[in-house]
């Protein structure tokens, strides 16, 4: 596919999505990578990476994608993936904010000091600094996008992920006070929002036919999501066509948080 000219082309931008090497992350990254992006795999582990980024490679017909391993919970490994990237593609134009971790399930009374701290780092606080080691580049540049994966937990309150939900609704006000500070330079920064999707992270609720029958008949759709159901909004928030998008939320969830069905 050739979308050059069109409002989603994306060619000769760099871009790093965080937590790349399967589900949401993979997805989004294969699509940026159609759509003419340069993009950097990156996850933990590093022979994950490669495998994502020879297929994508493979399905592009160029080098459109490179790996570099990345432990958001580690301040130095965040710069070392700015810095990274920055020598294999160049300035970073695209941010993709969608690793994160849950330790926990179950009441909140039950969360230790430890998980609390993991999930701030991970969720909220490498967003941060990771945003801030690319933003002076994007400002440098005329404009930029940087896009975190937020979820409807940041709406709804849970007996089992509560604090994963604390985090994620902060994530949106991230975004928001990002939006207001570096809109002026043409930087927009939005979140999306998905509900449940089918991937490592939430195979709990999908692995098992009867748990899935039993969730998906809250949901609208009468489904689960896929994770390329979630690529689509990352690249336009990405491209020219969300240009006039900044500090908004996108919520994909086959309708689940506009539904009266699991009440």
């Amino acid at each position: 596919m050739n979308f050059e000219g069109s409002l989603f082309d994306l060619k000769g931008k760099n871009a790093i999505v965080t937590g790349a090497s399967r589900g949401i992350g993979e997805a989004i990254a294969r699509r940026l990578a159609q759509h003419g992006a340069n993009v950097v795999i990156s996850s933990r582990k590093l022979d994950s990476c490669e495998v994502v980024a020879n297929s994508i490679n493979e399905a592009e017909g160029r080098e459109a994608a490179v790996a570099i391993a990345c432990n958001i919970s580690h301040r130095e490994s965040l710069d070392q993936l700015v810095a990274e990237t920055n020598e294999k593609l160049g300035p970073v134009d695209i941010l993709i904010c969608n690793a994160a971790v849950n330790p926990a399930f179950g009441p909140s009374k039950d969360i230790t000091e430890e998980q609390i701290d993991k999930i701030f780092n991970c969720n909220i606080k490498a967003n941060h600094f990771l945003s801030h080691l690319c933003l002076p580049q994007m400002v440098e540049r005329g404009g930029g996008a940087i896009v975190i994966i937020s979820s409807i937990a940041a709406f709804l309150g849970s007996p089992g992920i509560g604090m994963y939900g604390v985090s994620k609704a902060a994530d949106l006000a991230h975004a928001r006070n990002l939006a207001v500070e570096y809109g002026k330079n043409n930087v927009r920064i939005n979140c999306i929002a998905p509900g449940i999707v089918k991937t490592y992270f939430a195979e709990a609720l999908w692995k098992d036919p009867k748990i899935e029958a039993a969730v998906t008949q809250t949901i609208p759709m009468k489904r689960f999501g896929e994770p390329d159901e979630i690529a689509g909004a990352a690249v336009f928030l990405s491209s020219d066509a969300g240009r006039w998008m900044n500090g908004q939320c996108i919520t994909i969830d086959g309708g689940t948080t506009i539904s009266t069905a699991g009440l």
